[in-house]
C-alpha cells in the first residue's frame, strides 16, 4: 500500500506563506512516491499542494465535503464526493498515514485533533505566527505532533514517523 500524506490548511484566508509552503510540500510528497490527501477544492492550501503535486507527477486525492463536486481542484486525480460537509475531516485524517497542518483555520484545527484523537501523526509547519496552536497541539500530545520550520523538514519528519 502506497503512503498517504494529508496535507490541511485554510482554504479561504490561507497566506502567502502558506500557499507556497503547500506547493513545496505537494511536490516534496510527488517526489517521495507517496499519496497526496487534501481536501480537495480549488482555493488556499488544498490547491497549491495539488499543484505542487502534479508538478512533481504525483497522485493527488481529494475528499470533498459537497454533493455535486464543484470546487473540485483540477489538480485532483482522484475525487471522493461525501455530502458530508466539515464531518469529512474526519476521513480526511483517517485516510492519511501522517497529517501536515500548513497554516491555520478552524478547520485545520478540527483536522489536527481528529488526527490526535486517533492517534496519527501531526506535523505543524511553522513559521511563528501561530505560537498559541503549537502550544495547544503539541501540548496534547507531544508524542504524536512535531513542529517543522520548512517543508523539507516537515517531509523528514513524516518519513520517520513511516519508518518501520
Amino acid at each position: 500500500m502506497r503512503k498517504i500524506i494529508g496535507i490541511m490548511g485554510p482554504g479561504k484566508g490561507a497566506r502567502e506563506t502558506d500557499l507556497k509552503n503547500a506547493w513545496e510540500l505537494g511536490n516534496l510528497i510527488a517526489a517521495r512516491g507517496w499519496v497526496l490527501l487534501t481536501g480537495g477544492r480549488n482555493l488556499g492550501v488544498m490547491e497549491a499542494a495539488n499543484r505542487g503535486a502534479k508538478a512533481g507527477g504525483g497522485l493527488t486525492v481529494g475528499i470533498l465535503p459537497d454533493a455535486d463536486g464543484k470546487g473540485v481542484s483540477e489538480a485532483v486525480d482522484i475525487a471522493i464526493v461525501t455530502d458530508m460537509g466539515s464531518a469529512r475531516n474526519n476521513i480526511n485524517v483517517l485516510s492519511a498515514h501522517v497529517v501536515v497542518a500548513c497554516g491555520m483555520g478552524a478547520g485545520t484545527a478540527s483536522e489536527v485533533a481528529l488526527a490526535i484523537k486517533a492517534g496519527k501523526p501531526v506535523i505543524l509547519l511553522n513559521n511563528n505566527d501561530n505560537r498559541e496552536s503549537l502550544a495547544f497541539f503539541t501540548g496534547l500530545a507531544p508524542e504524536l505532533v512535531q513542529v517543522a520550520m520548512t517543508p523539507v523538514e516537515a517531509i523528514g519528519h513524516c518519513a520517520k514517523f513511516m519508518s518501520p
